[in-house]
């Protein structure tokens, strides 16, 4: 490293051993090569040549100094082609005068001369360009920089990765025990590898930085599921020369970290709680039609930038919900769901929202996990919600089932699973719906009894349902189980392992009789006063369709396909009439004559051509 100051007359170098602890400084024997400033010659070993490339260095540069204040540059070599400077004793003799009749000869020849185009050589030549030409906008205030200024820093740290815009940013100083500076941006789009839930690749979108040089952009300083969060962190209370490792286990990076959090949780928090954007169109005019009536065109619904933006983020606040207890209440606030008041394709509502609406005999928030609102709003499940008018939030997200399992309950409401036993409503006299239980129970006792012999272990139990409304019976799942949702989840695991393909256990539910439907009562009827005695195969077969009709309505797979589709044969065979299933005699078909093919082309209509029009002479002539 050799020195020279302006103010002294001597360069200096400074020397250091490989391997010592100590340096030296003294006077450059070279003398004043520099002027003033400062040079560092590296000596690189053999195989670190891949340093010496021009692309490598700004490469580096770009990574470790891109914000750094004072300017960095890199000499670049070019080589450019210029035209030859001729000799003076060839510019002498072009400027010799010539002959008269020469000039008259040349221009009797041509009036217009070519000028001869110059020779041409290599020259090599060395530019500075300086590389960290972004500027550090988290040091200035925020007061001074521009919406168009943050959406074009928002480019340099997203690398285009995250949309072309940010949805929303925070600037902040942060001032305590640490003290930093920060910029979090939110995209408008869904990251690469968040898009194929690759959460193992996606890179730390935060850089931290002290006083404007990254120390590293590998610090996990959000959670995973703030992964798609970006943006950089400055502080001068942390060393430059501190060991990485170390500094990931310190104090200051949990403190940096907890408030980047927080600060992140509070800027989803505000686009939320935006307001809901003007129109910039301008009014169109009326139509007004032949009465002079003026015609109401139907607008669009308008739907908020958050509903907009959480469709594409709402698994990540989920994840949010089950890993970060801490921020647990915060985040559920945030979330948004589908339900059975709200099930258009842009309508969602917030916990809150469905608080504010229960009834007042209400106490938990009911749930229904499945497949698709669809099938939801059409399931049996949903008849008893439906006749009470009351709200079910609808989860469709394969998360859902682990939110459930993990968060259980919203602001002192518990969630219930309506697929589960146990659903009750607080609407009915509980003096009467225990009476009108037990003679139920009593009642259909004989039917009971039977289809739990005949069922075996297929179901775990028999009973009579208190919620069912226009469907004969249903399998629900015990208070505590996998529901059928969660079920099919687990089922659905590539990487399950010691099960073999189709032989997952599927759990065996509650099948729930709805005493007052006809296809039940009639069961009960069928039922043979002497319990020894045998039963009707019809009796039986009936018995099998309705628990083949609760499984599927209660989104479990049929156990055994083989013996469903006999029994369907046997339904079939006897609502046709048919009285055997052997095969009919295969038909002997005569042979019959080959006809040639007809044209797969029609021919075009020639009525309106007259052949006489046609010279034959000239088609004669073509080269056929």
């Amino acid at each position: 490293v050799a020195s020279k100051s302006n103010d002294s007359d001597t360069q200096h170098i400074w020397e250091s051993l490989n391997g010592e602890a100590s340096f030296h400084v003294g006077p450059d024997p070279r003398g004043d090569t520099l002027g003033r400033g400062t040079e560092i010659t590296l000596h690189l070993k053999e195989e670190a040549d891949e340093y010496l490339s021009p692309h490598k260095l700004e490469e580096l540069i770009r990574h470790y100094s891109e914000f750094v204040t004072h300017p960095v540059s890199l000499r670049e070599i070019k080589t450019i082609q210029v035209p030859k400077e001729k000799e003076e004793t060839e510019e002498k003799e072009e400027k010799e005068p010539k002959d008269e009749d020469a000039e008259e000869d040349d221009i009797e020849v041509s009036e217009e001369e070519e000028e001869e185009e110059p020779e041409m050589e290599e020259v090599t030549t060395y530019e500075y360009k300086q590389i960290n030409t972004d500027p550090a906008i988290w040091a200035r205030e925020k007061e001074s920089i521009t919406d168009e200024e943050y959406q074009e820093f928002w480019s340099v740290v997203s690398k285009g990765d995250g949309g072309g815009k940010a949805e929303d940013w925070t600037h902040f100083n942060a001032e305590g025990n640490i003290n930093f500076k920060s910029i979090l941006y939110v995209p408008s789009d869904v990251p690469l590898a968040l898009q194929q839930g690759q959460l193992e690749s996606m890179s730390p979108g935060l850089r931290l930085y002290v006083r404007k040089v990254l120390i590293s952009d590998e610090f996990d300083l959000m959670p995973r599921y703030l992964s798609f969060i970006k943006g950089v962190v400055d502080s001068d209370d942390l060393p430059l020369n501190v060991n990485r490792e170390t500094l990931q286990e310190s104090k200051i990076i949990k403190i940096i970290k907890k408030k980047l959090v927080r600060k992140a949780i509070e800027l989803i928090r505000k686009i939320s709680k935006a307001e809901m954007p003007e129109d910039d169109e301008e009014p169109e005019e009326a139509e007004v039609d032949a009465d002079g009536n003026v015609i109401e065109v139907e607008k669009p619904k308008k739907i908020h930038p958050y509903i907009t933006w959480y469709k594409k983020f709402g698994l990540s606040l989920k994840m949010g919900c089950i890993d970060d207890s801490a921020n647990k209440d915060k985040l559920q606030k945030l979330l948004r769901f589908k339900s059975s008041k709200a099930d258009g394709e842009d309508d969602y509502i917030s916990l809150q929202d469905y608080v504010d609406r229960m009834k007042d005999w209400q106490k938990e928030i009911y749930v229904f996990p499945g497949e698709s609102v669809k099938m939801l709003k059409e399931s049996s499940f949903m008849d008893a919600f439906l006749d009470r008018d009351v709200e079910v939030i609808y989860l469709t997200d394969a998360i859902d089932e682990y939110y459930l399992g993990n968060v259980r309950e919203f602001d002192g409401h518990k969630f219930r699973d309506i697929t589960k036993e146990g659903v009750k409503f607080g609407d009915e006299e509980e003096d009467l719906a225990k009476r009108r239980a037990k003679v139920y129970t009593e009642k259909f006792k004989p039917l009971t009894k039977y289809l739990k012999k005949l069922y075996g272990s297929d179901v775990s139990r028999v009973s009579i349902s208190k919620r069912l409304g226009r469907a004969p019976a249903i399998v629900s799942s015990s208070e505590w189980g996998n529901s059928a949702n969660m079920d099919r989840i687990m089922r659905a695991q590539a990487f399950a392992h010691g099960v073999a393909p189709g032989e997952s256990q599927i759990p065996t539910g509650i099948l729930e009789l709805n005493p007052r439907h006809p296809f039940v009562i009639s069961l009960l009827e069928g039922m043979p006063e002497d319990e020894e005695a045998e039963v009707d195969t019809a009796v039986k077969d009936a018995a099998w369709i309705l628990l083949d009709m609760a499984t599927l309505s209660g989104g479990f797979p049929i156990r055994d396909p083989k013996k469903y589709a006999a029994r369907m044969t046997r339904v079939l065979k006897s609502n046709l009439g048919v009285e055997s299933l052997a095969l009919a005699e295969e038909i002997d078909p005569p042979e019959e004559e080959d006809e040639p093919e007809e044209p797969d082309f029609e021919m075009p209509d020639m009525d309106g051509i007259n052949m006489d029009q046609f010279d034959m002479a000239d088609l004669e002539d073509l080269d056929m």
